[in-house]
């Protein structure tokens, strides 16, 4: 195997801190937006035949 076992752990930290980077980024966007999104969503189900 051409990489060392400490090479994949840091691989899998890195994908890690990748995963919650993104999951903070989506509660913030749903935090800052959540009301607006709501409303949007209500107005569609409402106009839904």
């Amino acid at each position: 195997m051409i990489f060392a076992p400490e090479e994949e752990g840091q691989g899998l930290v890195e994908y890690a801190l990748i995963i919650l980077l993104i999951a903070i980024v989506i509660i913030a966007i749903l935090t800052l937006m959540g009301e607006q999104l709501s409303s949007a969503y209500s107005r569609f189900v409402e106009a839904w035949p």
